[in-house]
């Protein structure tokens, strides 16, 4: 009985205490630690091979120039809003399809600029989800052009409200 300890209790009285259960849950650990292991280099593998596979293109940023300078209202007046935007793709074709597209895409922004509210674009939250809704805008509007959204983020790169 190997596995087996003998331990006197208090009254004198011997009494056998079982390891083998403390052995089998460490070995279970051991080896789940190895298949683990074994999971995470065999999935590191492969996404190593996937990024040696396909080469890094650049990241190519088109600024949309000048700036867009529109009004909107508040409850008291006009206000003004004053963006700076450049658009980035991984992909050349994309660039042109945004230079040959420069006035719809100018178009459909002017147009989401001005019906924003001050309310609306006073924190980050407002303005991080008129950068999506531009976002979105720009994609479709290149999509219609090249068949595929590949603008990958738009920035502002300028933001003043007056």
């Amino acid at each position: 009985m190997a596995n087996d300890e003998v331990v006197e209790e208090a009254s004198g009285a011997p009494v056998k205490k079982k390891r083998s259960g403390l052995i089998m849950v460490i070995g279970a650990i051991v080896l789940l630690g190895a298949g683990g292991g074994f999971m995470f280099t065999r999935s590191h593998g492969a996404q190593a091979a996937a990024k040696a596979e396909a080469p890094k293109t650049p990241e190519l940023f088109l600024p949309l120039d000048p700036a867009f300078v529109v009004n909107f209202q508040d409850q008291d007046s006009t206000r003004y809003l004053q963006v700076g935007v450049t658009l980035m793709t991984h992909d050349p074709a994309a660039v042109q399809a945004m230079k040959d597209s420069d006035p719809v895409i100018r178009n459909a922004l002017v147009m989401l600029f001005s019906s924003q509210t001050y309310a609306g674009l006073s924190n980050v939250a407002g303005k991080q989800k008129l950068q999506q809704e531009a976002l979105d805008d720009v994609r479709k509007i290149v999509a219609d052009k090249t068949g595929k959204p590949d603008v990958d983020a738009l920035y502002f790169t300028s933001f003043v409200m007056q």
